[in-house]
């Protein structure tokens, strides 16, 4: 299985690639990209497989095995997650940022507060303002370099029009795997709040085995807030097919099902034949082997990244318990963000994601991505070594 070899991403338009000079200054004949979740190394053999025999057939007309589709999304999240899913739970999305978009259509109103614990994915806050609601951050709390709930400011940042409440699991962009008692608190802090919780568990594959823990979906730890909880799941980070534009909203309970069930008929979507079929295939025996494949990469990399960032003083990775996604604090360096980020963009030419973009709690800190070649990994260290060389 093929992790380390250099690929043409700029070639192929990818984003992350071809933002290096838009969105961060860096030529991008000189730059490596680190900015957004996905990987650039080939996808699982057993996908492309599915694909090519799509594209030999030479047809792309209606229809897709709906009932397969659905059988192997609840095969996976049982046989990796523990997760007995009916497969009639499952209603696809266009990707999971049409599935959030989705559920502030149907459970809120333009205006009304959509709440997510702060550091966190930058879409959430995005995704709220383009739709015309009033994002509400409830701030986490840096513990010995770790987040942990901080309930009193959740508590004084709720307010009582919010509807939604947007969860990351795993936390992106720490990686932090959360509790099950973690878990409950915030699915009885939902209830206690009347507030639909939406459950962002798209990195869930991701979860290192040194890390001593596992991922529980919000479900299986409590499952007597079905009436209100909506869990968002994808191929998409795992399998590196998120241009295939297809995610799965999981929904025990039949009235919100049906809910999501209408407003998908009303707004004529039905999922892409292709990232049906690629979902499909990533969901099976021979997908597991290749994500375990990739784990072990991934683990070399963050091994790499870590020993290297770590020796700069006053720079630390937070230890990665999930996601490819190191989430690195500046704040021991005593430079400011905007010195920072022009060391990081500027002389490493390294494009990431400024922490100020996650919100609240983010700002000395950087989102880097370690799903690249080990050689791309390297490079990155070096150059970060090198931009702050004046602190060795």
């Amino acid at each position: 299985m093929d992790f380390d070899t250099i690929l043409p991403m700029r070639a192929i338009h990818n984003s992350k690639w071809v933002a290096l000079d838009k969105s961060f200054g860096i030529p991008a004949d000189q730059g490596i990209a680190m900015s957004v979740a996905d990987s650039d190394y080939p996808t699982a053999p057993c996908v492309v497989e599915a694909l090519r025999a799509a594209v030999d057939n030479g047809t792309f007309g209606y229809g897709y095995d709906g009932a397969g589709y659905r059988a192997a999304v609840a095969w996976w999240l049982q046989s990796r997650h523990g997760w007995p899913v009916d497969p009639d739970w499952v209603v696809s999305a266009q990707g999971l940022g049409h599935a959030i978009a989705t559920c502030l259509d149907i459970w809120s109103d333009p205006g009304e507060g959509v709440a997510f614990f702060t550091p966190v994915y930058h879409e959430f806050r995005l995704k709220s303002e383009r739709a015309g609601r009033r994002p509400v951050e409830l701030p986490l709390a840096l513990v010995n370099g770790r987040y942990e709930f901080d309930w009193a400011a959740a508590e004084a940042a709720i307010t009582p029009d919010t509807r939604i409440l947007l969860f990351c699991s795993p936390q992106n962009p720490s990686g932090r795997v959360w509790t099950v008692e973690e878990l409950r608190q915030v699915a009885d802090f939902a209830a206690q709040h009347d507030l639909i919780l939406v459950s962002d568990e798209v990195h869930a594959d991701l979860v290192y085995d040194d890390a001593g823990l596992r991922h529980v979906p919000m479900d299986v730890v409590a499952p007597e807030h079905r009436n209100r909880t909506v869990t968002l799941f994808a191929a998409s980070k795992t399998f590196n097919l998120a241009g295939l534009r297809v995610g799965q909203m999981i929904l025990p309970d039949p009235a919100l099902r049906a809910q999501v069930a209408a407003r998908m008929t009303a707004l004529n979507y039905d999922p892409a034949t292709l990232g049906v079929m690629a979902t499909q295939a990533a969901y099976s025996p021979a997908g597991q082997d290749w994500l375990d494949a990739q784990m072990r990469h991934l683990a070399r990399n963050r091994a790499i990244f870590d020993d290297g960032i770590n020796a700069i003083p006053g720079v630390r990775s937070m230890p990665l318990q999930s996601t490819f996604l190191p989430w690195v604090d500046f704040s021991g360096t005593g430079m400011s963000a905007e010195e920072v980020t022009r060391r990081v963009h500027g002389e490493a030419k390294i494009g990431t994601a400024p922490g100020h973009w996650f919100g609240t709690g983010g700002d000395s800190f950087h989102r880097f991505n370690l799903a690249l070649p080990r050689a791309r990994i390297e490079d990155a260290v070096a150059r970060m070594q090198a931009a702050f060389a004046d602190l060795q």
